[in-house]
């Protein structure tokens, strides 16, 4: 059998890590005569490698982020209120095991969406999965099904995730019906997965943006049993770098 046969072959059984790197490996075993083990051993890892790669890209855009942030691209010398050592922590994904929750407040342009699409992409990288979406739309399509079982489908699609994102809480007026379903979400997900929420505005004024006192003590009280609360203050970052002007 050629090599050229032996690609086809994988490349019918969906071996493709293994199709595209056999003729380096071959190469690679005679010029280091490698055993067969390890020859087999290497093609393996390749596969594997490949394989991984499409899983972690198939997430990420199953994710949904508005732009792709990693936890490097974050100016901490910026905003020194942001503990470093406190976000890496959060790298580990270990809060996302526990089933814990973090809350992102302060104004626009800290840093709230880039740490919280971050820690998205961390988590990604680390076994789990992950939903983005902004609160408006949240809601917004919740109350666009025309019928129950469409409904408890999207519900169950939210609850699912390993990690939901749920960004710009309070950026605008939300739809009446806005604290039910998001306490609906929050309920169905409490000690069953992990949300991270980013808002500018603080927690005593949710009822306000939310138009519903006793849901939103509901909301209030199912998200922060288990959540850690990290307040940003500081001037905007876009603004910043946007003016020329350090803050």
């Amino acid at each position: 059998m050629t090599i050229d046969t032996l690609q086809l072959s994988l490349k019918s059984l969906r071996m493709g890590g293994m199709a595209t790197n056999l003729p380096k490996r071959y190469q690679e075993a005679r010029s280091h005569e490698l055993d067969y083990l390890d020859f087999i051993s290497n093609l393996v890892s390749d596969e594997l490698a490949r394989r991984q790669g499409n899983l972690l890209n198939r997430r990420i855009k199953l994710a949904r982020f508005p732009q792709l942030k990693t936890i490097d691209d974050f100016d901490f010398n910026f905003n020194t209120a942001i503990k470093k050592k406190d976000i890496l922590a959060l790298c580990n994904s270990n809060f996302i095991f526990k089933n814990n929750n973090i809350l992102f407040i302060g104004p626009p342009g800290v840093g709230k969406t880039h740490l919280a699409t971050a820690l998205g992409v961390a988590a990604i990288h680390n076994g789990y999965t992950v939903l983005y979406k902004s609160a408006f739309d949240l809601v917004l399509e919740m109350s666009d099904f025309e019928t129950g079982r469409q409904r408890r489908e999207y519900l169950k699609g939210l609850v699912k995730v390993n990690l939901l994102i749920v960004d710009e809480l309070g950026m605008k007026k939300m739809p009446q019906n806005a604290a039910d379903d998001l306490l609906e979400v929050i309920h169905r997900r409490h000690m069953t997965g992990s949300t991270i929420i980013a808002t500018n505005r603080i927690v005593s004024d949710w009822n306000l943006i939310l138009g519903d006192t006793a849901a939103t003590a509901a909301i209030l009280d199912r998200f922060l049993e288990n959540a850690e609360v990290f307040t940003i203050k500081g001037k905007s970052y876009r603004l910043s770098k946007k003016t020329g002007k350090e803050a």
